[in-house]
């Protein structure tokens, strides 16, 4: 089956868009594996002048360091460090802080409280290192966290992340709209289309139906011929002005909806027979139901609907039934038969535009339906419920 829109079978439609969506997945993996080689890169960096600078402090403490100035630990060494260090003694409090920022208004019980607590969170973060005399007495540990450089690069997965996907998010909704224009576009170019090419021949049929009857005389059996040609054309002067509604925003008016799809049941009930099947037109809920409609596009959902499940039933018999209620300020309209049904996974498939199960269908009934419906009356139709052998419910919610 092809997409009508495209020109490219369904399957390959779905396998264009997993290959995109592939494609990007790899991006966004090959962009958070590139940062995060990047951060360990640094972190491997930070751990190696934090070494340094703790192998210096252990050999200025041991025996074999001669005397002399050894400031250049301090001038250069400590001048590389950009990040947060604690030097403490072998019981983990505080000898010298360095880039770390705390309240100067601390009392000094409170400031060895958060150095404490500091500690803690670097030691999780990084192994502290060891400065021992003679590789058995610890004289101090030094504890380090991580640069603002790299809690930033720790973000920058997540920043990437949301970026790509407000990005997908952007562009499946530009898409989107494209295709939805592209197809609102199609449904009305189509329907103008198909009113102007009836327009011509209807005038010129209704005019040689004026001289038949003219001709008719007291022929009986002409006039009754004539008259039901009238009725064929006066029908396809409202599909002529149903697809001229197409694109143009329709009046709506208050409308009976038992009295619509009582008149639809009446044009349908009369075509049944040449089907060969029996199928029973019901009403469950008389009575009197006014919803703000389009009558003539509403008509046309109805008969859209009840073709759609006159071709669901299978057997010789069946029925079709209309259940309407009144919910809040919406009116509601179930549309029942005992067709074949539809299987779950299928249930939103089937209003999608080219999606058939016939082998000549077009796949533009339930779609139109669902536009009309939609669209030009702010409602809602879906599938309520349906199962294969189980016949199918459609439900139509319109606002009063």
């Amino acid at each position: 089956m092809r997409s009508p829109f495209t020109g490219l079978p369904l399957g390959q439609a779905a396998n264009f868009k997993i290959l995109l969506l592939v494609i990007a997945s790899a991006c966004v993996i090959g962009l958070l594996l590139y940062s995060q080689r990047i951060t360990n890169d640094l972190l491997e960096h930070e751990r190696q002048i934090v070494d340094l600078y703790a192998k210096s402090l252990e050999y200025i403490a041991s025996d074999k360091a001669p005397s002399g100035d050894f400031s250049f630990v301090f001038d250069e060494i400590i001048s590389t460090i950009d990040f947060p260090i604690i030097l403490s003694d072998p019981h983990d409090k505080p000898v010298y802080v360095r880039n770390l920022k705390y309240d100067s208004t601390m009392t000094e019980g409170e400031r060895e409280q958060y150095l404490a607590k500091v500690i803690v969170d670097m030691d999780q973060l990084n192994r502290p290192l060891r400065i021992a005399y003679r590789d058995s007495i610890v004289l101090n540990y030094v504890h380090y966290g991580e640069s603002a450089l790299i809690s930033q690069l720790r973000w920058l997965p997540y920043m990437e992340i949301a970026l790509a996907a407000v990005f997908i998010l952007v562009a499946y909704m530009g898409f989107s709209y494209i295709k939805r224009s592209e197809q609102s576009n199609i449904w009305v170019g189509m329907a103008k289309e198909t009113a102007h090419q009836l327009g011509t021949p209807l005038s010129s049929i209704m005019g040689w139906l004026e001289r038949v009857k003219e001709d008719a005389g007291k022929n009986r059996q002409l006039q009754e011929s004539v008259a039901e040609m009238g009725q064929d054309v006066e029908r396809l002067n409202k599909v002529t002005a149903r697809f001229s509604k197409i694109g143009s925003k329709p009046d709506l008016k208050e409308e009976d909806v038992v009295a619509v799809i009582r008149e639809v049941i009446r044009y349908i009930g009369k075509r049944i027979p040449k089907s060969g099947k029996k199928v029973d037109l019901i009403i469950e809920t008389p009575g009197v139901f006014p919803a703000m409609i389009n009558r003539e596009l509403f008509e046309w959902v109805i008969e859209n609907l009840m073709k759609n499940a006159l071709d669901a039933i299978e057997g010789q018999t069946g029925r079709i039934s209309f259940s309407l209620s009144q919910i809040g300020k919406s009116t509601v309209i179930d549309v029942s038969d005992t067709g074949k049904g539809i299987e779950t996974k299928f249930h939103n498939e089937i209003f999608r535009p080219g999606y058939s199960t016939k082998r000549r269908g077009w796949g533009l009934g339930l779609s139109l339906s669902r536009r009309i419906i939609e669209d030009y009356h702010k409602g809602k139709l879906f599938v309520k419920q349906s199962a294969v052998g189980a016949g199918t419910t459609f439900r139509i919610r319109l606002v009063k």
